[in-house]
């Protein structure tokens, strides 16, 4: 006879085995959709492909002047390395010193931080357009990788990191004479590799797919990122699903590869975030 308990956690386990194939179901179609002719995507005749093909992907990777496809990958690629890095640069720094500082009004400055959150990203559109006008970055990456070093959700997250971080080897390499960026770079940064991978991974993530930002501050067709070129294939007469299909497949593999390399990293660094006073 099954215990109760145990029958519960059967259930529990059928029902995320269920949820899990409801989430990838989508993925699975899209990827074998990739490999099917436009004919037969447009009268389709069941999940699997009938005549596979990889022409899909090749009409894609032969840029020409109207579709650079590889052109936009390699700018996707470049504007969020660029947002990642800077991301965990000024984030980092801007929690470690709210978390170990002395500093006044450092909790306003935390309860500030934590409210800006929520402030929906489209409201700022506006002033952050004026502003990068001003500057002279519209239609360049700066225009996307800068205004992203702003974000209050790395410093957030890292400041709860580091406010877990035990003081006793920091207050060791202090009275080795050690400066407090030295123990920042030295001591606080090896401590918290698991909510860094974690802050990377979603920075990369958001600004890999962020299709908002690219499509109002980039005009040229050679600056634009996957997302945005993926929308170009669908015009007022006609929708080129086969390119479609194939450009999200390309789209989604680096951040899927990613997070599957690094998800053990990321479950981590999520649990050791854990609220603290």
């Amino acid at each position: 006879m099954i215990r109760p308990q145990k029958g519960k956690l059967i259930l529990l386990e059928a029902l995320l085995l269920v949820a899990a194939l409801l989430f990838i179901m989508p993925v699975v179609l899209i990827f074998l959709t990739s490999f099917k002719p436009d004919a037969e995507i447009l009268r389709f005749q069941g999940v699997l492909p009938q005549a596979w093909t990889l022409e899909n992907y090749r009409e894609l990777l032969q840029s020409s002047a109207e579709i650079p496809v590889l052109k936009w990958l390699l700018n996707s690629f470049f504007i969020s390395g660029c947002v990642t890095l800077l991301v965990l640069a000024v984030s980092s720094l801007c929690a470690y010193a709210l978390a170990r500082l002395d500093l006044p009004g450092r909790k306003q400055m935390v309860t500030l931080i934590i409210a800006t959150m929520m402030i929906p990203g489209q409201i700022l559109l506006v002033p952050v357009y004026l502003i990068l006008n001003a500057f002279g970055w519209l239609d360049s990456p700066r225009a996307l990788i800068f205004p992203a070093g702003a974000g209050a959700f790395g410093v957030f997250l890292l400041y709860q990191f580091f406010k877990g971080l035990p003081k006793d080897l920091e207050n060791a390499a202090a009275i080795d004479g050690c400066s407090r960026l030295g123990i920042y770079w030295h001591v606080a940064l090896p401590l918290s590799k698991s909510a860094l991978a974690a802050l990377a991974i979603f920075t990369f993530t958001g600004s890999w797919n962020d299709f908002l930002g690219p499509l109002i501050f980039l005009e040229s067709l050679e600056r634009y990122t996957l997302p945005v070129g993926i929308a170009l294939f669908q015009s007022s007469y006609a929708i080129e699903y086969d390119l479609i299909f194939a450009a999200c497949v390309i789209c989604t593999l680096p951040v899927l590869v990613a997070f599957l390399i690094f998800q053990k990293h990321i479950i981590k660094g999520i649990s050791l975030s854990g609220l603290k006073e």
